[in-house]
């Protein structure tokens, strides 16, 4: 049982480095430093990443350690359907489910994430944020749902919050979120599902645009390099 809850402890404070994106995607996983940031040896650790390569937070290289797994654009569009599709059923069970304490709960992290968007204070605006989802899976009080949600939410977390944010799209994920906690308070399971799934959907939109752009940025970057060179 002790060795059980030293591995399960382990393997959640692992995936928590990468989900927070200490380490940026395709770069060598530094065993060394995370053996001595949780005192642990190789072995335990190796043990660790074997987990986190089967959720797709890394990748096993033979004979040559792990590297942090990079998503390409069609492993981000299809993670983030699996997500709205997750998130439209938890907004159906919900809606039918949610208790007083749990809407009184999300209203509070609401108007707190409201103030966060007045004060542009992205930090604390993403925390309560993914407290607010979190929440609204949990009040399906479906185990099911609620386990293939954390396996798709830690995959999509790192790139989620790290999307471009314009002051367009901030407004619009504010109203959003506004839709989703009035048609919550109303009990309204069609409303709150539509809701929930667009958010999902504008939220991946951004992302893969992102995207695109970083990539094409990348490669005028090194045809510019070229073009340096070859002169």
């Amino acid at each position: 049982m002790a060795k059980e809850f030293v591995h399960n402890d382990l393997l959640g404070n692992l995936r928590e480095v990468f989900v927070q994106g200490e380490f940026p995607p395709g770069s060598k996983v530094p065993e060394a430093l995370l053996c001595e940031r949780f005192g642990i040896s190789r072995t335990p650790l190796r043990e660790a990443l074997k987990v986190l390569a089967a959720e797709g937070h890394v990748e096993l290289l033979p004979n040559r350690g792990a590297r942090v797994r990079e998503l390409s654009l069609e492993e981000v569009e299809g993670l983030f359907a699996v997500a709205g599709a997750l998130e439209a059923l938890a907004g159906e069970q919900a809606a039918a489910r949610v208790t007083d304490a749990q809407l009184a709960e999300i209203t509070a992290l609401h108007e707190r994430m409201r103030s966060a968007f007045a004060a542009r204070d992205m930090a604390s605006y993403y925390a309560l944020n993914r407290g607010i989802h979190e929440t609204i899976v949990q009040a399906t009080r479906n185990p099911v749902l609620l386990d293939q949600y954390a396996l798709i939410n830690a995959r999509i977390r790192r790139i989620r919050f790290n999307s471009p944010m314009t002051p367009e799209i901030w407004s619009r994920a504010m109203a959003e979120h506004e839709g989703m906690l009035n048609a919550l308070a109303r009990r309204d399971a069609a409303s709150l599902s539509g809701i929930l799934k667009t958010h999902l959907k504008h939220k991946c939109e951004a992302i893969l645009e992102g995207m695109k752009a970083a990539a094409e940025a990348t490669a005028a970057q090194a045809a510019s390099g070229s073009r340096r060179k070859a002169a």
